[in-house]
């Protein structure tokens, strides 16, 4: 089972990366803007799932480059990587840890950070990172 603290290894060894506060949840920020962010459910958000049972335990939000990008992630059907109605028309999708793959909470990490780093970030860091194909 994942823990927020899997979630500040992979974000904390992203590159300029800032860990503040918002909404009175730790959030993982890089150029002021927030990529990844802890997040209970509210009282209206468990309200709103109705007769469902609510996804339970420790809950990440990620962002996602824009809501086409979102529909995609979605569209896979990762274990534990969802939406609720509060998030529509909103740019991110939300990650039960106690049921996601860690590789698919870090690749959705990196990129909710490549979708908030600037460009001259992200595309030094894609290039980094970029699989040897020369093999």
């Amino acid at each position: 089972m994942l823990t927020f603290e899997d979630v500040a290894g992979i974000a904390e060894a992203l590159p300029n990366v800032k860990i503040g506060e918002r909404w009175g949840n730790r959030t993982w920020l890089t150029n002021a803007r927030g990529f990844a962010w802890e997040r209970p459910f509210s009282k209206a958000d468990i309200k709103r799932f109705g007769t469902e049972p609510a996804p339970t335990g420790s809950i990440v939000a990620v962002a996602v480059a824009d809501l086409s990008d979102k529909e995609a992630v979605l569209a896979k059907g990762d274990r534990g990587v969802f939406t609720i109605e509060h998030f529509n028309g909103y740019p991110a999708v939300l990650i039960q840890l106690s049921t996601v793959d860690k590789v698919v909470l870090r690749e959705l990490i990196v990129d909710a950070w490549l979708a908030c780093a600037n460009a001259d970030e992200a595309d030094q860091f894609a290039r980094a990172h970029q699989p040897d194909r020369t093999r």
